[in-house]
């Protein structure tokens, strides 16, 4: 398996080292417009390759050099700065990959390529992607709210004093400040989560609920606030999307992936295997999710009409 990884700053080096920890891709290109900085980056995570898995790493300034890859990863573009939202970055990243795309699909195989994109604001990315890639719709994919769903496990876990692989947790919709926290559906284990406090004698009343919201909405902006960039729970991200193509393994994340009826992108719960997306499901919601949800619609297609 050879995979490209355009853009190679602080989010995508870091899903460079975390997709060659895994042992399942044999090369990688690291690609982006700084020639050095690819180069300076191929040749650290190469020798970091000694002490793990022999993985073939190389830098690339040229798209040619991406020919033969069966996923790419789109990792470029500006990246959120202290006081900034995803949107912000809306203009400068469409131009990004405006310029991207059409190159990528010069150079790989359009009957086999799955495109991942990472860029914010991710949904309107994806959408974007996909338009100009012509791709089947299965095939372009956002890591989407992965990364908040991981985020609502960990913390409704610390909450309950339970491991957060036990809970089953959705974030929904946007990856981005609209985005809708799915308490209707979440189990853990196989106990609906009420039903669970109820066993357990545990209190989480709205206002700890809206608590916990706040703190998923806001996780990325601390993380800014704080070191700069968001770039390990991404590339956590991007690792597990990959692992879950590669080795067909049929699960549900909450991925970002265009309907083509809708004409939208966002995240549900979604079957992914070695072709992509697989099925979008519904989850259950309840009526203030479900109205959230279409609110959070109306907001990404929005930002994508304003392009």
């Amino acid at each position: 398996m050879k995979v490209a990884i355009i853009g190679v700053g602080s989010v995508g080096a870091a899903v460079a080292t975390a997709i060659k920890s895994t042992g399942l891709v044999h090369e990688m290109v690291l690609f982006d417009r700084d020639g050095v900085r690819a180069r300076a980056a191929a040749a650290d995570l190469g020798h970091a390759a000694v002490f793990s898995f022999d993985v073939k790493i190389t830098a690339a300034s040229n798209y040619r050099e991406i020919k033969g890859s069966e996923i790419v990863v789109i990792a470029a573009g500006a990246n959120q700065k202290p006081g900034q939202t995803r949107t912000d970055l809306l203009a400068a990243n469409a131009n990004v990959i405006a310029d991207i795309i059409p190159r990528v699909m010069a150079n790989v195989d359009p009957k086999k390529v799955k495109i991942i994109v990472v860029t914010n604001p991710l949904d309107v990315m994806v959408m974007l992607a996909r338009d100009l890639s012509g791709l089947p719709t299965e095939r372009v994919i956002g890591t989407g709210t992965m990364l908040d769903s991981a985020r609502l496990r960990t913390i409704l876990a610390r909450q309950l004093d339970v491991s957060p692989m036990s809970i089953n947790a959705y974030v929904l919709g946007e990856h981005g400040d609209s985005s809708v926290v799915n308490w209707e559906s979440a189990t853990v284990g196989a106990i609906p989560l009420n039903d669970f406090c109820r066993t357990m004698k545990l209190s989480l009343p709205q206002t700890t609920r809206k608590t916990i919201e706040h703190r998923v909405h806001n996780a990325a902006y601390e993380i800014i606030q704080g070191r700069g960039a968001t770039w390990d729970g991404i590339a956590a991200a991007v690792n597990d999307l990959l692992r879950c193509i590669i080795n067909d393994e049929k699960r549900i994340l909450t991925v970002s992936t265009c309907n083509p009826k809708k004409n939208l992108a966002m995240s549900l719960p979604t079957i992914v295997g070695e072709n992509g997306v697989v099925r979008v499901l519904m989850p259950k919601l309840s009526a203030a999710e479900s109205e959230a949800l279409r609110a959070s619609g109306r907001t990404i297609y929005r930002n994508y009409k304003s392009l």
